[in-house]
């Protein structure tokens, strides 16, 4: 992997800077164990993909109201903190063709019709995306808990689309551009949560 200019301490300074909301806060650790776990899979760098995973929302609470400010804002950010452009195109890449539903783009215009490529775009999109999803199905079992989540009650939650519509099903089928199929890939997700059960509350 490239140089990302940034440690794994200056990427939590940066979060705990430009993230005051906790919900917030928690997407960045889902996120980030996520992307441990998948850095572990694919014998990739553990720590590079944890910050990846981490600064991915670093603008989100500047431009949350301003959605077509989003990923673009966060250049400015992670250029003065030392990110290097490669860090940089990465956390963009998350935001191409991101919408809510269906396909309802919100991002900016620029990065509207570009196309992730390599195991690194595939992975974080994905990842990032499949939070909401393992959350959500979780939350709407009666005790809570990620232990008690059973992945085949994921993988139907995945296939009922009305079920936290805002979860883009088609980013989260990127992992199967990876080499990981559906079921591997929530499964990777579903543990890697379980993880940091204590620190999610769930």
């Amino acid at each position: 992997m490239e140089n990302l200019g940034i440690n794994y301490n200056k990427a939590k300074e940066l979060v705990a800077e430009y993230t005051k909301d906790r919900i917030n806060n928690l997407h960045y650790l889902e996120t980030e164990a996520i992307m441990r776990a998948l850095a572990r899979h694919f014998n990739e760098n553990e720590e590079e993909w944890a910050i990846i995973g981490l600064l991915h929302y670093i603008d989100w609470e500047l431009t949350k109201d301003d959605t077509k400010n989003h990923c673009l804002k966060a250049v400015e950010i992670l250029k003065n903190a030392g990110g290097s452009d490669f860090l940089i195109k990465t956390i963009q890449s998350h935001c191409y063709g991101q919408g809510w539903g269906e396909g309802k783009f919100y991002g900016p215009e620029e990065l509207k019709d570009k196309k992730r490529e390599g195991l690194l775009e595939h992975c974080l999109a994905a990842a990032e995306t499949a939070t909401g999803l393992i959350v959500a199905s979780t939350l709407v079992q009666p005790e809570k808990k990620l232990a008690l989540l059973k992945l085949e009650s994921l993988k139907k939650k995945f296939k009922n689309k009305k079920f936290a519509a805002n979860c883009n099903r088609e980013i989260i089928k990127e992992c199967e551009q990876v080499g990981l199929s559906l079921e591997e890939f929530l499964h990777i997700g579903l543990e890697s949560l379980r993880g940091i059960s204590d620190q999610l509350g769930l």
